[in-house]
Order: structure tokens, then sequence, then C-alpha cells
């Protein structure tokens, strides 16, 4: 071939080339003529629809405290962990030559699954065409971000960057969590949350164009939702040189942070003494409230009721649900006869009874009264009869009685913050329809619904001089930026009592544990003195649910052998420091309202004394001479002694050990808590003088010694 002929085809090439390029030219000066002055408009329309458009920050939801500013719930960030089959990787052929080690590593490390699980589980989304697999196969949910890191160093992933997530596929997403650091403890009472979705900006209409936050549905975090959510913010696209950024535009109110009034250590007394007699008994649920005395503010409050695998947990807030009274309402009623002064003198005698007909209905029974009664003593016999007597025949309106309950503020709205507070349902009755009869069904406790926080907190008001405290969960707001807002003690009535008028009710709380007749001596102990008020009543039948889960209603509804047993007492008796109110319901053994609900409010008592909580008599109490080195007491459970390493002053005394029946076991180098509890198990009650650990006993370990006598132990603290 010439020179001419090569030079031919090299200019034929090069002609091509060019054409290509000024084609190739043409296009881009066509598109841009089109883009910059044709589509213009519609083109500056979509930047600003990008530009302008205005996004939600949303805030930080506020922690929930306890009373010592222990986090009871906050928000944590966790990682769901996921594998994107649609990136460029993964590459088929590598990724199936490691999936056998990938899956053995994910087995060892994390074995939510086993290796063949999670090699069905990665191979699946292969099977599929590579434009049709999943862009998010979830491998971990709510991972930490170290987890993350950790699965990029295994088999197949350690191929790639771990910077370039476009080439291996695995992604972590953030996500905002509820953690709740002490488990269920007053769970209910506290609420939970759940995601909710929310518009990612403004104007957005699709489900691709939602977000989600954190919002609460039950308790405290439903009730108090718009303060603990706070408030979003906004923010612009704004484009800068080295890209686009979101710039604030308002700035979002991070959530307040809430301190309760919820004690954790007397959360767990509670808990645990709740839990026990549930088991014991084997009951449906049960509740139990802790409310402080001056203040109202509720100390403990727990709802248990058994799972399907036998186990309490916490459950429906029964604390604020409506269930019949039953005695435990009359000393609310005394409360109103004493204000209409139909409870004066109290020594004022009347004829009891078996048995009494009152407006034709049937007839009303005392179990154990006598033949006649003087007003002050109607309490401590629960007599039905006297109650009935005492009040239903000074009403000629049928609701009198519930106006003057009304006028206590008995049926107010105590607005405690817990979502599902509801007042006690005392119905509008009709004199044509047995009105007459109602009444006095409803003065001891039936006929009605009432919450047991509202038994508590009106007991509490006996217990406070007459002084109807409101009660509250929640004592303070604190801001992001450390801003405070203390909430006041405040008051439902002022006084629904004379100071005078409710220590003699009081008394008459007392007689219940330590009178003759009393329905409550089980109680009775010289440490800490109860007052209070037992509650049988039967559980109404209101109807059942079908094959079909439709619920049919029973007419009319009627009483079944079930019982819900309840005691609300007042400590210590000398000067009132705490209310605790305990439902029990329907437990599978019969047993009396006394030695269920009422045996948990004196074994919380009695460990609120051992656990120096009541302020007075403990060896744990801040007053107690502890001296500068450590004293190790002897116990049920191995005690740490590094500290008492080379420390002459330190003593330990070692356990005592096994003892016949009927012999009053040793405690000598025991604490009080644990004296106490291992004299109460073996049936005694422990008289206790001074305090720090035990040196001596009366009578003498190993003694024979009748169930229920009083043992005396000396304390002392060096």
């Amino acid at each position: 071939m010439d020179k001419n002929s090569k030079r031919h085809k090299i200019i034929i090439r090069y002609a091509i080339v060019s054409g290509l390029l000024l084609l190739l030219a043409a296009g881009v000066v066509y598109k841009m003529v089109g883009t910059t002055l044709v589509d213009a408009d519609k083109w500056n329309q979509k930047a600003d629809s990008v530009l302008n458009r205005v996004y939600y920050v949303q805030p930080l939801r506020g922690d929930i405290l306890s009373d010592d500013g222990s986090i009871l719930a906050t928000n944590i960030t966790t990682y769901d962990i996921s594998l994107d089959y649609r990136t460029a990787a993964p590459r088929d052929s590598l990724f199936m030559v490691c999936l056998d080690s990938l899956c053995d590593s994910l087995a060892r490390y994390y074995p939510v699954r086993d290796k063949e699980q999670w090699r069905r589980h990665l191979a699946e989304p292969l099977a599929k065409a590579p434009d049709k697999r999943t862009r998010c196969r979830m491998l971990l949910k709510q991972a930490q971000y170290e987890d993350y890191e950790h699965i990029l160093t295994f088999p197949y992933f350690n191929r790639f960057n771990p910077t370039r997530r476009y080439k291996h596929g695995l992604c972590a997403n953030a996500v905002q969590v509820r953690m709740m650091p002490f488990g269920a403890m007053a769970h209910r009472s506290i609420g939970r949350c759940n995601f909710t979705p929310t518009p990612r900006f403004i104007g957005a209409s699709r489900r691709a164009d939602s977000t989600s936050i954190l919002t609460g549905y039950s308790g405290l975090e439903a009730a108090l939702d718009s303060l603990l959510r706070g408030r979003a913010g906004t923010a612009k696209i704004m484009p800068m040189t080295q890209g686009v950024i979101r710039w604030p535009v308002e700035p979002q109110q991070d959530g307040y942070t809430l301190r309760t009034t919820i004690n954790i250590e007397m959360q767990d007394i509670v808990e645990t003494e709740l839990t026990a007699m549930l088991e014991r008994y084997q009951a449906d649920w049960g509740t139990a409230i802790l409310m402080h005395v001056p203040t109202g503010d509720i100390k403990a409050i727990s709802n248990l009721e058994r799972g399907k695998n036998g186990q309490y947990i916490e459950a429906m807030n029964h604390a604020l649900r409506g269930v019949e009274p039953g005695s435990v309402m009359k000393p609310i009623s005394m409360i109103v006869a004493m204000r209409k002064g139909w409870a004066f003198p109290l020594s004022k005698t009347y004829s009891i009874g078996s048995t009494y007909a009152y407006a034709g209905g049937s007839p009303i029974h005392d179990t154990h009264s006598p033949a006649a009664l003087p007003v002050s003593r109607f309490i401590e016999y629960s007599s039905n009869i006297g109650m009935t007597k005492l009040l239903a025949p000074n009403y000629s309106d049928v609701n009198g009685f519930r106006a003057d309950l009304r006028e206590i503020g008995f049926l107010d709205t105590l607005g405690t913050g817990m979502l599902g507070e509801t007042p006690p349902y005392f119905p509008t009755l009709d004199p044509r329809a047995g009105g007459h009869v109602s009444l006095s069904r409803m003065t001891y406790g039936y006929s009605s619904r009432i919450p047991p926080l509202y038994t508590c907190a009106i007991y509490n008001a006996i217990a406070n001089k007459g002084r109807f405290v409101r009660p509250r969960l929640v004592s303070e707001y604190i801001t992001r930026d450390g801003q405070s807002q203390t909430l006041p003690i405040t008051y439902v009535r002022d006084s629904i009592l004379s100071p005078a008028s409710s220590r003699q009710l009081l008394d008459m709380l007392h007689s219940v544990v330590y009178g003759q007749g009393g329905t409550a001596k089980v109680l009775q102990n010289d440490t800490i003195h109860i007052a209070g008020k037992t509650g049988t009543s039967y559980i109404v039948y209101e109807g059942y649910n079908d094959e079909n889960g439709k619920w049919i209603p029973a007419r009319p509804p009627h009483y079944t052998d079930r019982q819900r047993l309840a005691f609300c007492g007042v400590f210590p008796y000398e000067d009132p420091q705490y209310t605790c109110m305990v439902v029990i319901a329907n437990p599978k053994t019969k047993v009396g309202a006394a030695r269920s609900s009422g045996l948990v409010v004196k074994g919380i008592a009695m460990k609120l004394y051992s656990h120096g909580l009541l302020g007075r008599y403990s060896d744990y109490s801040a007053s107690a001479n502890r001296g500068t080195r450590p004293t190790l007491y002897a116990g049920s459970e191995p005690l740490a002694i590094t500290s008492a390493i080379g420390n002459p002053a330190a003593k330990q005394f070692g356990q005592p050990s096994s003892r016949p029946a009927n012999t009053v076991p040793d405690v000598r180098g025991l604490g009080a808590r644990q004296a106490l509890e291992r004299l109460e198990k073996a049936g005694y009650n422990m008289q206790p003088q001074g305090q720090g650990y035990a040196v001596s006993q009366d009578p003498a370990p190993g003694s024979q010694l009748a169930a229920g006598q009083k043992v005396k132990v000396k304390f002392v603290t060096k």
C-alpha cells in the first residue's frame, strides 16, 4: 500500500472522529440551549422545589428520672444493619465463595441464627434477577455501631475498603430507641413509646417522604408526650462550594427531662413484696402504691399480672382502673358522716345483729359483729350494718351521698400525669328503681367503682390531718440547658376533716390491727405500728367473649365467687409518713385480705424500716455512728471483705447453722434487716434495741418458743 492510500485512510478516520465530536458538541449545545432557554422555567421550578423545600429537624426526646436523678427512661442510638443486594457488590461468584465462612462468623458472634439459617437468609435474595433484589436485607436490629464495624472484618466484607459502602453493600441505619435501664420497674406508670410516621419536610405527601419519631402511648410517656417530645425545628437546602448542606432556619426545641417522685429502692421493695404474695397465692394480678403522706409523692407503684408462662410482669395499670372497693370504702364513708356530724358522739351505740334489711332490699349481713357497737368501732369490726344505719337513713335524696363525696373532692380528677386515670364511679340513682338500696350498698363498698390510687389518696388525707394533698408522679421539669421548674405541692381540698377528727379516724384504723375485733390482727408488731382497713369484694361478672372473640354482655351483671382483696394502710401510726394501698385479684387459694394484701403492706413497712427509709431506728440511718473503719456483718449472702484486709477493727461473724423446728434462730452478728427477715421467716416478731449489728438476743438461740412471740435483739455499732 502506497503512502497516499495510508494518508487517505487516516484522513477518513480523523474525519469520522471529528464528525462524531461535532455531533456530540452539537448535542451538548442543543441540550444546553434547551435546558437554559427553552425549558428554563421547568428546571428552575424543579430546582426551586428542592432548594426551597423546608425540612423538619426532629428534637431529642426528654429523659424520665427517679427522685434522685437515676435514669428511668432515655434515648439511645442503635443501628439496623442490613445488606444492599443491588449495589455493585455483592459480586455473586465472590459472595458464594465467601458465604460459608461468612455464615460461620455470623453464627459465632451473632447467634440469633445458626450457621445454616444464616446461609439461607443470605443466599435467598441471590435467586432473583439483580435488578429485582432487595436493597435492605436485615441482618441485625438495634445493634451497636461496633457490631457494624465488626461485621466489616468478616469474610467477603474484608475484601473491600470499609468506607466504600457502594462496593460491599453493608449499611448501618441509625435508629433512636427508648431504653429503660431498670427494666420493667414501674413500667406501666412510666409508660412506653412507639414509632409514629411523620413527614420529613413541609408538604410531604408520600410514604417515602416520611420518617419515624418516638411518641408515647401509655403512662407518663403518653400523658406528657408534648413536653417530652419537644418541638421540631426547620432547615433548608443550601448550595455551597463543596456541595449542599441543610441550613437551620428555626432551631428545634428538645424535650423536657422529667424528674419523677419514684424512689428506686422503695420501688424495688414494693415490687419484691407484691411479687412474692402473688406467687404464693397464684393471683391473676396485683397492684401496690406507696405514697408520701405530707407531699403526696408517689414513691413506688407496681402493677403485676400473670403472663402466659406463669411469670408476673408489668402489665395493665390497675392502679388507675375502677374496681369494687369493698370495705376499704368504710373509712371514706366515715369521713362524710363526721363532716355531717352524724358520727358524733363516737360513743353512740347502734344495735347491729347479724342481718338487716334496708329499704326492702335483700338483707345486709355482718359476719363477726356483736349485737351492739359504738360508732367508734364500726370500722374495727367492719360492720356493714353499722355503716348503713349511720348514713343511709339520713339521706332523703338518694344522690346526696354522691354529692357529699364530690364536695370533698373524691370524684375530682387527680391529674397525676399518668394516662388512663379515671375518677371514682358512683352512678346517679333513681329512687323509684332501687336507689335507696344501692345507696346503702355504696356506704360499705358496693354499687361503685374506685381506682386504688384514689383510695390511697383519700387515706393519705386522713393521715395528713385532713389535708387532701394531690398525688403526683412528676416533681420537676428540666430543659436541655439545665433550666428547671419545680412543681409545687397542691391540694385537692385544703381540708376535708379537722385535725382532731382525722386523728379520731386514724385511731379507728389503728383498731383494725390492734383492736379486739380487728380484721387485721395478723399485722400486729412492736416495730412499726400500722393503721389501715381491709376490704374484700366479689368481682362483678359483666360478660364473656364468645368463640369468635365477640364480647357478649351478661344481663344483668352478677357476682362470681372470685374475689379482690385489698388493704390500705398508714405507717408509722404515731407519726404517719407513708400510705400504702395493695389490691390482689382472684387468688387461687382461699385467703383473707389481711393475710394477703395486708401482709404486703406490713412487709413493705418493715423493709423500709430495716433499710433506714423511715428515718429512725435503723442501722442504715445517716445518723448512725459507724466510726471510720468498716464493720462487716454476717448475712445469708457472701460479703466482700477486701476493704477489711489489714484492718483490725473489722468484724465478721459466722453464719448461723440450721436449727430444729420451733426453736429460736441465731441472729447474732446480723444487721437489723437480715435479723428481721430471719426471725419473721421463723415465725417470730423482733423487738430491736439500739442499732448496728446484733450482739445478743433473748430468748437465746435454740430456745423453744411458740410462733408469734417476741425476740429481743440488742444491736451495737462497735
